[in-house]
């Protein structure tokens, strides 16, 4: 066996036991654990405090719009990290290109900011 061959079966047995474990562990919790319900069981839990009103409300969509912010710029953080660490092998195209992405970015958030979706209430 070469060294590719070895890799694709490590790689392969890796992706088998990453699917088989997980159902595995599933299956026997189900089979083997304790199945009591009742009705304070099923209940909504709360920090501990009785539940006020109905559990499904809606929330303004803000709030969705505001946690895809956060996660377009904690993106935009995973590539610029290596973009800075190969920097000075990217040469004057990898800095013009840098400013395009951060520049989309920019525009992005000026945009979210003049709209009001950065305001919480």
């Amino acid at each position: 066996m070469n060294t590719a061959d070895v890799t694709a079966l490590a790689i392969l047995v890796f992706f088998g036991l990453a699917t088989i474990l997980p159902i595995a562990m599933v299956a026997i919790a189900k089979l083997l654990g304790p199945h009591n319900p009742s009705v304070l069981k099923n209940a909504p839990y709360e920090c501990g405090e009785v539940p006020i009103g109905r559990p499904w409300i809606r929330f303004r969509a803000g709030y969705y719009v505001l946690a895809l912010i956060f996660v377009i710029f904690s993106i935009e953080a995973v590539f610029v990290f290596p973009w800075v660490v190969v920097f000075r092998s990217l040469g004057v195209a990898g800095l013009i290109e840098m400013g395009i992405f951060v520049g989309v970015l920019v525009l992005g958030l000026v945009y979210a900011w003049r709209r009001g979706l950065l305001e919480w209430v």
